[in-house]
């Protein structure tokens, strides 16, 4: 059974918990009224879940909560306050708060976010096995994540924990840079839940102006505005038994958040212009590259929808975070480039790859995949040149054509060893499929294994 602590200054309400949760039939239940005794009960026991009062003498939710992170203890907390008091939630949040419920506790909701949470309590586990090896192989659905191509171990780490995000209902935040692959991640996670035969649909937050924001979201009703010459389905409308990926979720103005919120807690909205409710079964993904915290600090984003979105998360790392995916990316989208403009550039020039391995990438994946674009389509040569590459990458990543040369020709033999390697690892030595992402064929496959000793 799920292992939960209640703490709270008040007994009325540590013995209501205690019986509400106990009858819900998958809960070990413990109180704790002294707050003195927290830090000591948390050392010696072991929970997976903590309900914590923040309004506390003697030790407070926020001392509690600091302890917790500065001690690295692997619990889920959800935060319980009778005060509405946003600059308490944020730093709540920032602690690592999985969610944050006001007084009086309703009874449904409680144990939604406990479900929630006892989901989280299984990826934490996988996130603390910091020693294991993540593999394609050891998915279940590894035709999922087909189109992210990676040898990184924390983007495998990711997979094996979508996995378990996609197997449930709930809402994902998932966040990080632009260009770092968030809506491949959703549509991995589309694919593998119960939904994967309803729709997927991606929409731009960001791309729409407030108004017509609505209208495309919620759908219009005939005669709701000028122009409205009949009804319309609108995107949440049309994903209805399917997901919907929401991007750039911070761009999203006020109103809309809250019609938002009403869509997450009651599965229901309304048309533009119609008064009547209609009924939504639709699971949302959202993403975003802003820091929501600060969002909601600005009085920009509201804090309730953030935790009916934040239910589990997920953190995309940068691709200068990820260096052994720089030159596996670029030759991926070498042989995709070639294709769509009938070329043959069969290979990428040794100071190519020194400038792009040394470059910071600010946008990331998706400005890798423009650079490639841009320098394929002007490439006269079988093999891509440094004098193809555009000229702001090459403005903004000096290095002297001398050093460029004579550090890429020493490590060249390092480089494509290492590189084998870790495509041996993502296949779990299987080589065909190595030969395969490596563009050669088994035979030189084996025979470069042998003569880098990697069997």
């Amino acid at each position: 059974m799920t292992r939960i602590l209640v703490i709270d200054d008040d007994q009325a309400i540590l013995n209501f918990l205690r019986v509400f949760l106990i009858q819900a039939g998958k809960f070990s239940v413990h109180t704790l009224q002294d707050n003195a005794k927290a830090y000591e009960f948390l050392e010696k026991e072991k929970f997976d879940i903590l309900l914590l009062d923040m309004d506390m003498p003697n030790v407070t939710g926020l001392d509690i909560l600091q302890f917790i992170k500065e001690n690295d203890i692997n619990i889920i907390t959800v935060v319980l306050t009778g005060v509405e008091d946003i600059d308490l939630a944020i730093s709540a949040m920032k602690l690592g708060t999985f969610d944050y419920m006001l007084k009086p506790i309703e009874e449904k909701r409680l144990l939604k976010v406990l479900d929630s949470a006892i989901d989280k309590v299984g990826i934490k586990k996988i996130e603390s096995e910091s020693s294991m090896s993540f593999t394609l192989d050891g998915l279940k659905h590894k035709e999922a994540f087909k189109k992210i191509i990676t040898v990184n171990d924390e983007i495998l780490k990711i997979f094996h924990i979508v996995e378990k995000f996609a197997e449930t209902d709930n809402s994902i935040l998932i966040w990080g840079e632009s260009g770092t692959g968030k809506e491949l991640i959703a549509q991995a996670i589309h694919k593998i839940s119960a939904r994967e035969d309803k729709k997927f649909i991606a929409v731009n937050s960001g791309a729409f102006a407030n108004e017509l924001f609505s209208s495309e979201f919620f759908g219009h009703s005939k005669g709701s505005f000028t122009g409205a010459i009949s009804d319309k389905k609108g995107f949440l409308e049309d994903a209805n038994g399917g997901t919907l990926f929401l991007d750039e979720i911070g761009e999203l103005s006020l109103p809309i958040q809250v019609k938002l919120l009403r869509v997450l807690q009651e599965g229901e909205f309304y048309r533009l212009g119609s008064t009547r409710n209609l009924k939504v079964d639709v699971r949302i993904i959202a993403a975003t590259n802003k820091n929501l915290f600060d969002e909601i600090k600005k009085g920009n984003f509201r804090k309730d929808l953030f935790f009916r979105l934040n239910i589990n998360s997920i953190y995309l790392p940068p691709l200068r975070d990820r260096k052994e995916d720089i030159l596996l990316l670029a030759d991926y989208f070498l042989k995709e480039f070639n294709k769509k403009y009938k070329k043959k550039v069969s290979k990428i020039s040794r100071p190519v790859q020194s400038l792009l391995t040394g470059y910071h990438f600010p946008g990331n994946i998706r400005e890798l995949m423009n650079i490639i674009n841009s320098a394929i389509i002007v490439e006269s040569n079988h093999e891509l040149r440094k004098k193809s590459l555009p000229h702001y990458f090459l403005s903004n990543n000096r290095i002297p054509d001398d050093f460029a040369e004579e550090s890429a020709s020493r490590s060249l033999v390092e480089v494509e060893r290492e590189h084998i390697k870790k495509v041996l690892k993502l296949t779990s030595m299987n080589k065909t499929r190595a030969a395969k992402i490596l563009g050669i064929s088994r035979v030189n496959l084996i025979s470069k294994t042998k003569k880098y000793k990697l069997e």
